[in-house]
């Protein structure tokens, strides 16, 4: 993530990838998710909406919520900043030792729980 575009934040990709990973939500939810105020996230969303990352909808099962919803070019983003990473991450194996690569491939499961763990504790309320 070191290498966002200048006029995109860091709590902006988060923020695209919250809602790639979890669907639509509303700001509130987004703000607690991100660790932000409420009012900081809606400069945000509207700023991402500009860009045409996110829409706003209408909450189907409640006329009076309005979600924060991922465009296909902000999908699109949030896949271009995936495929990146694991790029950099290959370049970086490619670097290490037969027995550092050994004992990276021995601490995936362990850091895939520690992802789980985490994603569990920054989705918030459920919608």
């Amino acid at each position: 993530m070191r290498h966002l575009p200048r006029d995109l934040s860091l709590t902006s990709a988060a923020t695209l990838a919250t809602l790639d990973r979890t669907g639509p939500r509303r700001i509130t939810d987004l703000a607690v998710t991100e660790g932000v105020t409420q009012p900081a996230m809606t400069v945000l969303v509207r700023v991402m909406e500009k860009d045409g990352l996110v829409e706003r909808r209408g909450d189907p099962s409640d006329k009076r919520v309005t979600l924060v919803c991922l465009t296909e070019a902000g999908a699109s983003y949030v896949r271009a900043r995936r495929q990146a990473g694991a790029q950099a991450f290959a370049r970086l194996i490619d670097k290490v030792s037969h027995e550092e690569a050994e004992a990276l491939v021995a601490a995936l499961p362990a850091l895939l729980h520690l992802a789980t763990l985490d994603g569990q504790d920054h989705e918030g309320p459920k919608q």
